[in-house]
């Protein structure tokens, strides 16, 4: 499985976000949206965790 973290590019946020200046960052799994976060940080810390997760489920399942 994949899992990505990637900035949300301006044209998919409203116009006061974007005047507000806000960032989102979206996390992806298996290119489903699982996650929105306002800080890269906490978007890496859940993409990780996925991942971890991901392993876990493989292993368990041979």
């Amino acid at each position: 499985m994949t899992v990505k973290v990637t900035e949300r590019d301006d044209s998919h946020k409203s116009h006061e976000g974007v005047a507000a200046g806000i960032r989102i960052w979206d996390v992806h799994q298996q290119d489903l949206l699982v996650g929105m976060f306002h800080s890269e940080i906490d978007a890496q810390n859940y993409r990780a965790e996925l991942e971890m997760l991901e392993r876990k489920s493989e292993l368990a399942t041979g």
